[in-house]
């Protein structure tokens, strides 16, 4: 059986105990695919390099990071650091892991334009390079996982103009499931779980119905 490990890329994400505790799984015999996010070093290198991160907000309240094509360059750099790090990380537990390029493995369809709001008024963004994601390579992925590799998939995928595009961590990991079959999908993340208001930490929703 195989399962996916969505870890979060937020601030507070605690990841070497949870690699440890992976790594101890996977040696019993378990495959892993662990995904992984980078929110927070995408953030803290566009500090650095003097870009800061800007949000996007959609009409429904839904908050995104805006994705120029000065971001993307940025938030390739930092989910590639990422990506390094825990595979590193996986091999010093006696792991054979490799890190993957999103877009490897993910393809996407960009959006062409994104309605958001600013400062109250309706506006379309059409230079955003976020995308949908319209496929998985799961070929490549059995293969690794067959051959006792664990693949480390940073969030990000290929374009249909072969373009690198920012996709939803947590959908990417879904997918990947999917398509996989997995038995298991896990996702850690710096909220307590799935809230009905996301500004409302103790709404939390304990449990649901899979037609819910």
């Amino acid at each position: 059986m195989i399962r996916v490990l969505k870890l979060g890329g937020g601030a507070g994400v605690e990841h070497t105990a949870v690699l440890r505790n992976l790594a101890e799984r996977i040696q019993a015999g378990e495959k892993w695919v662990l995904v992984h996010g980078a929110s927070d070093a995408a953030n803290t290198l566009s500090e650095q390099v003097g870009y800061p991160t800007r949000t996007l907000v959609t009409a429904n309240g839904h908050t995104s990071r805006y994705t120029d094509a000065r971001t993307i360059e940025i938030f390739s750099a930092a989910a590639g650091l990422v990506n390094q790090r825990l595979s590193a990380q996986l091999a010093g537990f006696g792991i054979n892991a490799v890190g993957l390029s999103g877009p490897t493995v993910i393809h996407a369809r960009r959006k062409s334009a994104i309605r958001a709001v600013q400062n109250g008024r309706p506006i379309v963004i059409r230079d955003d390079f976020s995308g949908t994601i319209t496929g998985i390579n799961v070929r490549l992925l059995r293969q690794l996982l067959d051959a006792g590799i664990t693949p480390v998939v940073a969030p990000l995928a290929m374009g249909e103009e072969f373009e690198r595009l920012n996709v939803d961590g947590d959908l990417v990991a879904a997918e990947i499931a999917r398509e996989l079959k997995a038995e298991t999908l896990v996702i850690l993340s710096n909220v307590p779980g799935l809230l009905r208001d996301i500004d409302d930490r103790t709404s939390l929703i304990p449990e649901f119905s899979f037609v819910e």
